[in-house]
Parts: structure tokens; sequence; C-alpha cells
């Protein structure tokens, strides 16, 4: 555990990667910004890509190192005593299919089962988008144990349909 900097709680995923709780607030919004820049397929809009990153800095963040790179992030935002959302999670593109997002998730996971939080949703674009990317996302939360609930069409504007996905935690 020698290589985690002072400032973060951690759990190792391999040699180099592992993941930590960060709990500084500017280096949460550090390093949700440089990740969201990279992310310009799912993120693009830059004035809604800032509100991610400043918002995340308030919230319970984790984030995925390669070394001491930030590869990933997730910011989970309670909103009642048995309820959570991914707020936001984002993984460098040149780090996509390698595991990190499940052990991202696995983090909230065990947050979520010691706040005796029972379910655990995340909000993204719906599949009556055409969006390609977004059928990946769901595809992951699908994998990693998420279910759809219900789309709002209009929630993020008609042409952002909403999916709602949900897990239970315990």
């Amino acid at each position: 555990m020698s290589q985690i900097k002072s400032g973060y709680k951690g759990v190792f995923a391999g040699e180099r990667m592992y993941v930590a709780q960060v709990e500084a607030q500017d280096r949460k919004g550090w390093i949700s910004r440089q990740i969201l820049d990279d992310l310009g397929e799912w993120f693009g809009i830059p004035e809604a890509a800032e509100s991610y990153a400043r918002r995340s800095s308030e919230l319970p963040f984790w984030a995925a190192f390669d070394g001491g790179k930030p590869v990933g992030f997730v910011a989970v935002l309670k909103h009642f005593d048995q309820a959570a959302e991914i707020y936001v999670m984002g993984i460098l593109k040149a780090y996509h299919r390698k595991g990190i997002g499940r052990l991202l998730v696995g983090e909230v996971e065990k947050w979520c089962a010691d706040q005796d939080i029972s379910y655990l949703q995340v909000k993204t674009l719906s599949a009556s988008h055409p969006d390609t990317h977004y059928e990946k996302t769901r595809a992951f939360y699908r994998s990693v144990g998420f279910v759809e609930i219900e789309e709002f069409p209009n929630l993020w504007g008609t042409a952002n349909p909403c999916l709602l996905m949900i897990k239970a935690i315990r």
C-alpha cells in the first residue's frame, strides 16, 4: 500500500493499477476534467462537462490510477437513505474494456453497502437515441447488474431521451 499517496484511501487492482477514494475537492475536480476532456463522444457539451466536474468535486468520489496517472473516476450522489446514483463516471478511451469500470462500480457498491443503501441507479442516454457510444454504455451497465427501469423522453430535452437503470445492492 506504500504507493497510495496522501489523501487517498485505495485498493490495488494490479501492480500499477489501483482504485482510491479521493477526498480533496480540488483533486476531484481536476481528475474529472482530465477524464471528461478525453470523452467528447459522451461529454461533448463543454458546459455540461464542466458542471459534472464541479458537482463531482462535492460528492463521494473514487478514481482509478495507472501508476500515478488518473485513468477513470466515478462520483456518487446519495438521494435518500436507501437510494444513491452514479452521478457521473468516465474512463479514458485508451483504458476502455480493461475492467476499470467494473472496479469503480465495485467500490461504489461497497460504499453503498456500508451506508445501508439498498438501490443504486444510473441515468444514461436511452436506446431510442441512435448513439452507438451510449449503446456500449448501456451494455456495460447491464454487464454489472443494472436493469432498465424507465425511459424519460423529456428529462434532458427531446433530443436526449433519458434511461433510468437500477441495481439492488442488498
